[in-house]
Order: C-alpha cells, then structure tokens, then sequence
C-alpha cells in the first residue's frame, strides 16, 4: 500500500511537470488553418495601437501627481517610463527568442508548457486570461467616459437624451453610486430595479463597443489589423498635434522640483506606466497569423517597445513643461493642458484622439484574451468547442464570443482602479516567466535553432526578472487590495486546475493512448 501511495505520488508529480517540446507544439499548429497574413509593420501596427491608449491619455497624469495610496513622479515621470521601458526591453528580448523558435498562439502560456511544464502553464495561462481581459474591462470603462465627453461637444446639435443620459445607462453600479452621492441624490431612488429588487445598471457604450469588436474580430486577423491601424494613424496625429502645439508653451520652471516624490514616486510611476507595456504582450500572441514570423515578429515587438517609448517620453515632457505637476488634470491631463493655454478646439480633437486610442488598445487586448483561449483548449485543458475555426474567415470564432461577453460582464462590476492594478501584476508576472523560461531552454535545448538570440545571456535574462520583480514587489507594498486579489486569483487558477484541468488532461491521455 505505501509503495502504491508513493508511485501515485510519483506520477502526480511527473503529470504537473509534464512538458511538450517545441517541435510537439509547432506540429499541433500546423493542423488548424489560421491564415498568416501579418507583416512587421502590422505587427508594429498592432503594437502601437495596444500600448498608446489610456496609459498615455490618462494614466501618464496619474502618475505624475500620485495615487491616493502612492507617490506622485512629477517630471521625473519620464525616468518612470524609462524604467518600465528597460523593464519590458529585457522581456521583450527574450519574447523575440522564443516566438522565433514557436511561433504560435499562445505567448508566455505556451513558452511555459516547453520548460516548466503542464501546472506553471495553467498558471500563467490563468494569469494571461486575467491580464487582458482585466484590463480590457478597464479600457472599456475608461472609452465610455471619453465617449460621452465628445457628445458633450455637439451639445448644441445632438438632442439632450443623447448628450445626457441617465447615469445607470452609462455606469457600472459602483460606479453610479459614486456619481448620484456626489450629484446630492440617492443611489437607492435612481437606479431602476429589476422586479423592484435588483439594482439594474449597464455601461451601454462600453458593451456596444465591445460587440462591434468582436464582430470585427471574427471577421478576420487582417481586418482586425487594418482596423487597428487607422485607429493609429488618428491617435499619432493627434499626438504630434500635442508635442508639436504645445512646444511653444513650455516653461522649464515647472520641471522643478523635478522629482517631488523621489524615488517612491518614480517607482510608484513606473509600476503605473507599465500598464501600457501590457500591449506588446499581445504582439506576440499573433504569431500564429504571422508571415515569415522569424523575421517579423522580432521586428514587430522591439519596434513597437522603441517607437512607444520615445512618443511617451516626447509627452511627458511638454506635458510636465506646459502645466505644473500640482495643476494637472488627472482625468485627461493631455487634453486639459490644451484647454488651460486657450486652444480649447485642439483639446476637443485631442478627446476625440484619445478615444480611437483606447479603442485600438481595446481591439487588441480582446484578440490576445481570444488567442489564450484558444491555446488552451488546443492544449486539452479546455472543451474542444474552443478549438474551432471558423471557415470562412480562418479565426477562432467560439473563443472570439467568449472573451467579449466575458469582458462584457466584467465591466459591468469591476472597479477600474483595481482592475488596472490587477492587470500591471499580471503582466510583470509574465514578463518574469519569459525571462525564466528562456534560461531554462538555453540550458535544456542548447542546440535548437533560434533565428533571434536574446544577447548577453544570461544578464540580459536576469536584469528582466530583477526589475520586473522589483517594481512588482513595490506595487505588492503600496496596493494593498489589488494585490490581496492578485494572490486570490492564483488560488482560485490552482483549485481550477487540479479539480478541472488536470483531471481532463488525463482523460485526454486515456482517449489518445499515451
């Protein structure tokens, strides 16, 4: 009896380390027909278009004035961005060596199945699936607001039910509460009530958006991806409207004191920043659907980092120049300092701007939450209803479904603090993983192929994990909610897993022999 407890242990264990080799998963690939229609500069496209959104319209001022809870950066916001940016260049590096060598679906998910093995896959596939579609609710949540303050706009044109709806038509209800308490009126009289009992609110903007993006999702990768691009091309514009304009209007005595935080509020601003970064994960989740994706994808993730990067920094800097740190509006802080110096029509084109922004980022976190998906149940760990292609258009039409009603849902009651902080803790985790997994494939598979080789390995590697790990462990000292429902959210992966998963992995091993 003990010797059986201890083989079953044995097995146990084997079965949670149990790996699939590069060439396994890249054979599983090859089965199903995503179409690869994507060049560098799409992929750069797509990059653009999911890392210049909220971070740069909204979060950018948040972390220069400082959180409740944290530090502001001031000025030195741009030492902020520049450490979020060497933070994610590690990672990106090693992102580039792995969807080089795999180049499927899937990203740090199906890097961790090659050298951790089944349980830290499910772990950080967990994790991914929290990342995007997370953050997604928060952009969603964030578009609405934006939406409405076009409206307002054309007050004069468009009638009063439009520009001014009731509050429970455009709010989650925490949300709605938050703003009738501050309007003077009651929350309980307001909200309507299903069957005079249930509070009914809906953010009818944000879940109209999001159908629109699925369909289009659905429709096909390229379709996607030019979508994607337009969406760019406005923001870009509106963008250099803002460094360009409001150039002539900087003042170098309000970058002092530069650093009213010190390194606290630098830190805190870095943690913040990283949201934005959250996007050139999703680059590689189209590697699937990607041409010659040994050259191309390398090219679309580092050109995304740098291209981001120098934009970010370009604003802050006018930004922090033109509107002392303790003046900025936190809300649209871009937009505002237009408004502050007179040229309120350039504002107005910057809100409008702001929107295709977070629009592109919205369409390219729901094509990574979809992709995860998808990996996934290719993997076995999810039904098979997950691996279906849709004929005509080459995409994965049931997942593409879910995740938007599973984001619809969620912006229906998640509070949008908290859901971007849970979004930033899940993507320093992965970052971490890449960085992890690329030393352990150097050591276990020294001869594959690896048309793009991360330099100086193994520093590059570890300087990943360390700033990753230290801003991390940061934001775990400062965020106290976010990171209590971080840490639940493994829990609540685990019990999944091992009530779930790994039973039907079994099964699937039954059913095909092995």
């Amino acid at each position: 009896m003990k010797n059986k407890n201890i083989t079953a242990l044995k097995n146990f264990g084997a079965n949670l380390l149990k790996k699939k080799t590069p060439d396994e998963i890249i054979e599983s690939a090859n089965k199903v027909n995503l179409k690869r229609t994507l060049n560098a500069f799409d992929l750069i496209m797509l990059g653009i278009g999911a890392v210049i959104g909220s971070g740069i319209f909204t979060i950018v001022g948040v972390a220069m004035v400082g959180e409740q809870s944290g530090y502001g950066a001031g000025p030195a916001v741009i030492v902020s961005m520049i450490i979020a940016m060497f933070a994610s260049l590690f990672s990106i590096l090693c992102y580039s060596e792995f969807t080089s060598m795999v180049p499927v679906a899937g990203t740090t998910y199906t890097y961790t199945y090659v050298t951790m093995g089944e349980f830290m896959a499910w772990i950080i596939g967990w994790i991914l699936m929290l990342e995007y579609a997370i953050g997604n609710v928060t952009m969603a949540s964030s578009w609405t607001g934006y939406f409405m303050e076009l409206l307002r706009g054309f007050s004069h044109i468009l009638p009063k039910w439009l520009v001014n709806p009731p509050v429970w038509l455009i709010n989650d209800y925490k949300t709605a509460i938050s703003v009738y308490q501050n309007m003077g009126l009651d929350p309980a009289v307001e909200i309507p009530k299903i069957f005079g009992i249930i509070p009914f609110c809906i953010n009818l903007p944000a879940v109209l958006l999001l159908l629109v993006i699925t369909i289009i999702l659905v429709q096909g990768i390229k379709e996607s991806t030019k979508a994607a691009t337009i969406l760019v091309f406005i923001k870009l514009a509106v963008i250099f409207l803002f460094i360009f304009a409001g150039a002539f209007y900087v003042a170098p005595e309000n970058w002092v004191p530069f650093a009213p935080g010190g390194m606290k509020g630098i830190l805190s601003g870095a943690f913040l920043i990283f949201f934005a970064y959250v996007g050139v994960d999703a680059v590689s989740s189209a590697a699937e659907e990607t041409k010659n994706p040994q050259k191309n994808l390398p090219i679309g993730l580092l050109g995304t980092l740098i291209a981001c990067t120098i934009i970010y920094v370009a604003t802050a800097l006018v930004l922090s120049g033109m509107v002392a740190t303790e003046n900025i509006n936190t809300l649209a802080p871009i937009a505002a300092a237009m408004n502050s110096i007179g040229l309120k029509k350039v504002g107005g084109i910057i809100a409008a701007g702001a929107l295709a922004g977070i629009t592109s980022v919205i369409l390219v976190f729901q094509l990574g939450t979809a992709r995860i998906l998808y990996a996934m149940g290719r993997d076995g760990f999810f039904p098979k209803s997950f691996q279906k292609i849709h004929k005509k258009h080459g995409t994965p039409h049931v997942v593409t479904w879910l995740s938007g009603i599973l984001v619809i849902i969620g912006a229906l009651f998640m509070d949008l603090n908290i859901s971007a902080e849970l979004c930033n803790f899940g993507t320093f985790t992965n970052f971490m993983v890449i960085c992890i997994a690329v030393l352990i494939l150097r050591k276990t598979d020294p001869n594959r192929p690896r048309p793009f080789k991360v330099p100086f390995v193994p520093l590059f590697p570890i300087l990943g994990i360390l700033l990753c790990g230290g801003i991390m462990i940061h934001g775990f000292m400062t965020l106290g909610i976010s990171a209590i429902l971080f840490l639940l959210w493994i829990v609540l992966g685990m019990i999944i897993y091992f009530a779930y998963g790994y039973k039907k992995q079994r099964r699937n091993e039954i059913n095909s022999g092995k």
